[in-house]
């Protein structure tokens, strides 16, 4: 069976009673954020492509209060945080906070020193559904719920989510050191209940896509359990390949590419890898920008085919996939009333995900088990909304 995540209030009160327990009193403020799984449109994001992800009901809750002293501090309750769960640092001007140790209090502090004003000391507690290292953005839901926390805390918000998407891609790569792009923060802080959200990664326009006739169906998010594999030198090389393609062929990217250029690369003398990385960019983009008409129609007999070529692409093509991802995707494919089933994130490690008929479930999560060799977790993944304030009452 799938697991059943705890829903926002059960882990706000989490939150809460962790607060009391290590701060005495009661947390004034609290907000969360969403992970997410992006349904299609897998390395488009830095070629200026598209992308389609949903929001997750796993989130990150942040309960806390102010205080007059000079201190931030902050607990976290996850387990993956490392050898040392807390950290504290001297508030003051967003200018003197710099990154240090533990990581994991980098994102926070990356969000303090990029919010729009300056913010008085706070102690606070996160706690988090959000599996990290299973590409459903944990880093992005720490970032956007820091910064939802931020806006209730001081009164400030800025004028549209967008800054607020960006604020926290700012954080994570000035202080965690992670290059991300910006689809992760924007899902987290602009889902919508009941949409995916189809984002053009060149000019950040972004569209909700309604799924209004999904009742009878379901996607289905399978974690491998093996962790991320995609070293940065792997990422950069598929990146850089990129950039070559769209320099030979004279374009500022691979956005403004086609198939005929694709052609054009061999003619060029480009080599077998860069040619493959094209190829699967363009016709990413493509399928994305399809994926999300079959959506709107509620053809889902159409979006499962694009998944499906989706993961073949970046398996074959784009070569980040892996054994344990191949073999919870084929497995998947097996079972009828399964319509398409993919990698979802960077790849090399992290989930699967697999739209199925919801008759389909029971059989499709018992048809992986018995294929896959390790220990896979699942999930019934449905479209929720973005960040907001909760009340701590």
């Amino acid at each position: 069976m799938a697991a059943s995540l705890p829903d926002v209030d059960s882990v706000k009160a989490k939150a809460l009673r962790a607060f009391a327990e290590n701060f005495g009193g009661q947390a004034a403020v609290c907000a969360y954020a969403p992970g997410r799984v992006n349904l299609i449109g897998e390395h488009t994001d830095y070629n200026e492509g598209f992308v389609l992800p949903m929001a997750l009901p796993m989130v990150t809750v942040i309960a806390g209060r102010s205080h007059g002293g000079k201190k931030t501090r902050v607990l976290s309750l996850n387990d993956v945080v490392g050898a040392t769960n807390e950290f504290e640092f001297e508030a003051g001007s967003r200018a003197d906070i710099k990154p240090g140790e533990p990581k994991w209090a980098n994102y926070i502090k990356g969000c303090i020193a990029n919010f729009i004003c300056d913010v008085p000391a706070f102690n606070a507690v996160i706690v988090s559904t959000v599996p990290a290292g299973a590409g459903l953005s944990s880093s992005a839901a720490l970032e956007v719920a820091t910064y939802t926390f931020l806006e209730t805390l001081s009164g400030k918000k800025p004028e549209k989510p967008e800054q607020k998407a960006l604020a926290c891609q700012k954080a994570e790569h000035d202080f965690a050191g992670v290059p991300c792009g910006i689809m992760d923060q924007f899902i987290s802080a602009m889902g919508k209940e009941g949409c995916a959200l189809l984002l053009d990664c060149r000019d950040l326009v972004t569209k909700q896509i309604p799924m209004l006739h999904i009742d009878n169906y379901a996607f289905l998010i399978t974690n491998s359990n093996a962790p991320h594999k995609l070293s940065s030198s792997a990422y950069c090389e598929r990146r850089d390949c990129c950039y070559e393609a769209a320099k030979m062929l004279g374009k500022k990217s691979l956005r403004d590419a086609n198939m005929n250029d694709i052609l054009a690369l061999t003619s060029r003398n480009a080599s077998d890898r860069i040619v493959k990385r094209a190829r699967h960019v363009v016709t990413e983009i493509q399928r994305t920008l399809n994926a999300a008409v079959a959506l709107e129609k509620g053809d889902f007999q159409q979006f499962g085919r694009l998944m499906n070529e989706s993961h073949d692409s970046l398996r074959d093509d784009y070569e980040v996939s892996s054994k344990e991802l191949d073999s919870l995707v084929s497995a998947a494919r097996e079972v009828d009333g399964v319509l398409g089933s993919r990698l979802t994130g960077a790849g090399f490690g992290g989930c699967t995900v697999t739209l199925l008929r919801k008759d389909a479930v029971d059989k499709a999560i018992q048809h992986m088990k018995a294929k896959y060799p390790g220990t896979p977790a699942f999930y019934i993944a449905t479209p929720s909304g973005g960040a907001r304030e909760i009340s701590v009452n």
